[in-house]
């Protein structure tokens, strides 16, 4: 059976496949950096072309009106207190789903960045207030928040060989500095609070709680009732981004069940027969269901923030003369020196500090999901400064002290990149073992295979006790499984220390012959030639009728009388649903999935994607045993 180019990421599923969203939330993150670099630029360009032009259009005033109620700022206001929502609604998504579905659905793995991602706060603003205890000791905001855009997009550019964790922990690490460093516009740099007003606000919020209590799923609901709470938080004088991580943080994620998404074929399949607008509008229904508003909103935010909102706050907010006179007085000014220093040398020490005391007093038992190596370089990353820190920055200076800031802020990011690269040059260097001990560590990893491998049970391919354990669960009929079978025969030929396990998904739902070319291997298994069939039904998807087994049971040397008394006992029923079970178990809605050592692979699964899963287990199980 032909398959034609693959890029290896297809999966067949009952509902609408796509990949892992934090995977997609990295990759937008990384290719979004070169957006924000190129509207700083412009920014500066702008500002210093023409100074008076660039402030008096970002002065502008704009309103909206409704009736009697309306709500007028200038330009720059309503790109940082109203579209800069938006970006705090995608970093509380993101961070309900690490606490729903990530790592943080173990609680205890969010202590360390708790921790760190205090650490990485007091200490740059300790900093801060070091070089302005005298002066401007109310900009110390301006030294404490992470941007998560710049920092992962860096580490995309320095950090090819450090581990996937650190992706991870940059990310839950600065999800904890985001929501700090907001508790710290509302509670420092708010205006003078008019409670009543806020406690409509409150109110606001309350009822949105409860509707989703109530499971109401209009998103028109909730689209006006955030509104409303916005401009409620804005008139209460305390800073309206807030109100994005709140209602973020407050919308659910969770996998695709199996269930839904058979519904949602069905449903689908009634649509086929009877195209009907009743029965779109129940289909649509249907597939959403199944999705979680969490992947829902990310997936129509996430691109939009990447590629419009933040590059569209960075000019309106990083234009500031750059002459020769504006950089001497600036590098002279605390004020800039504190902010410099502050992410340079405060964030790493702060969250590496962080780390190491938390591991301290937990005498091991908390400990990052990473090596050491790789926690200075997420602290390094973490240097980054720049949403948060000129939104703070505008609100805490004005005239030459703003200018100031802004330079510290741009200078960080150029000096984090730097030394980012430089630290990662020098781990490079270290000798294989030492550099896998630097940069995995002795963290355990969450286990997302539910039932683990019984060599005495599963079917396994290559060495019983092998470092390494792939699992895929598979479908016989599905295409993409067909594809990925060659990756499989050339990774066990490059790996002598991996062993392969399949276990059975049969997606009937989509793949009518699916279960009896299941039930068909496992005839095949009760008398020692699993693999045989296994290999024989992987390369006939197409035909895989119960005359077509008969024939295959021939070619492999089968007793036919046995395997076909077999298969209408259906002696291999219990063992399939067995896998069926442990799949639902482990979460899995489509195939081919693949899991690593315990941990779900995500992402590409050819040669490539795999070996190096493969490589980064190993070298892991290597450092823990």
């Amino acid at each position: 059976m032909s398959f034609g180019s693959t890029d290896y990421t297809g999966q067949t599923e009952v509902g609408n496949a796509s990949p892992s969203p934090l995977r997609r939330f990295l990759r937008t993150e990384a290719g979004s950096a070169a957006a924000l670099v190129t509207a700083t630029l412009v920014a500066l360009a702008w500002a210093n072309i023409s100074t008076s032009a660039y402030e008096s259009f970002w002065q502008t005033e704009a309103s909206v009106q409704v009736g009697a109620y309306g709500v007028r700022l200038h330009l720059r206001a309503w790109v940082n207190s109203g579209l800069m929502t938006l970006f705090f609604l995608v970093i509380g998504l993101e961070a309900r789903r690490e606490f729903d579905m990530g790592e943080l659905r173990d609680r205890r793995r969010t202590v360390l960045p708790l921790a760190a991602g205090i650490g990485g706060i007091l200490v740059p603003v300790g900093v801060y207030l070091a070089f302005n205890s005298g002066g401007a000791a109310q900009g110390w905001g301006a030294a404490m928040s992470t941007d998560t855009a710049f920092a992962l997009g860096m580490l995309a550019v320095v950090g090819r060989r450090t581990p996937p964790g650190l992706r991870v922990f940059i990310l839950t690490m600065s999800v904890v500095d985001d929501f700090l460093a907001l508790a710290v516009i509302t509670i420092a740099y708010s205006d003078t609070v008019n409670v009543p007003v806020l406690l409509c606000a409150f109110v606001a919020l309350a009822v949105i709680l409860l509707s989703w209590r109530l499971w109401v799923r209009r998103g028109m609901v909730y689209t006006l009732l955030a509104v409303v709470v916005w401009a409620w938080f804005l008139k209460s004088g305390v800073e309206p981004v807030v109100v994005g991580l709140a209602m973020g943080l407050v919308t659910y994620a969770y996998p695709a069940s199996r269930t839904d998404l058979e519904h949602a074929t069905g449903l689908f399949r009634l649509f086929r027969e009877q195209p009907t607008p009743e029965l779109e509008r129940s289909v649509r229904a249907g597939l959403a269901s199944a999705v979680s508003p969490n992947e829902r909103l990310q997936r129509l935010f996430h691109p939009w923030t990447s590629y419009l909102i933040v590059p569209l706050f960075a000019v309106a907010n990083a234009g500031i003369p750059a002459g020769v006179d504006e950089l001497a007085r600036a590098f002279a000014s605390p004020v800039t020196l504190g902010i410099l220093l502050g992410y340079v040398v405060g964030k790493p020490l702060g969250i590496a500090g962080a780390s190491a005391l938390a591991t301290a007093l937990s005498r091991g038992r908390i400990r990052p999901p990473i090596g050491w190596g790789a926690v200075f370089v997420g602290g390094t990353l973490s240097g980054v400064g720049f949403t948060v820190s000129l939104l703070i920055a505008a609100l805490a200076f004005d005239g030459e002290q703003l200018e100031d800031a802004k330079i510290g802020i741009l200078s960080a990011v150029i000096c984090t990149f730097l030394v980012s690269r430089l630290l990662t040059g020098i781990i490079g260097l270290l000798p294989h073992p030492a550099l896998a001990r630097t940069l995995l560590g002795k963290a355990e990893t969450i286990v997302d295979l539910a039932v683990p491998v019984d060599p005495d049970r599963d079917h396994v391919r290559g060495p019983r006790e092998a470092l390494v354990t792939v699992v895929e669960y598979g479908d016989y009929e599905c295409p993409y499984c067909g594809e990925a079978e060659p990756v499989l025969r050339e990774l066990l030929k490059g790996f002598g220390d991996v062993r392969y396990v399949w276990r059975h998904l049969p997606l009937t739902d989509v793949h009518v012959h699916a279960q009896i070319a299941a039930e068909a291997a496992e005839a095949a298994a009760r008398q020692g030639k699993y693999w045989a069939m296994h290999n024989t039904l992987l390369r006939h998807q197409g035909s895989l009728r119960f005359e077509h087994l008969l024939g295959y049971a021939v070619d492999i040397g089968l007793d036919t009388q046995r395997f076909e008394q077999d298969m209408h006992a259906h002696a291999g029923m219990a063992h399939v649903a067995e896998d069926v079970e442990s799949a639902d178990l482990s979460g899995v809605t489509g195939t081919p999935t693949f899991f690593i050592n315990g941990l779900r692979h995500q992402g590409a699964y050819d040669i490539e994607g795999l070996s190096t899963a493969v490589h980064i287990a190993r070298a892991r199980a290597a450092v823990l045993a």
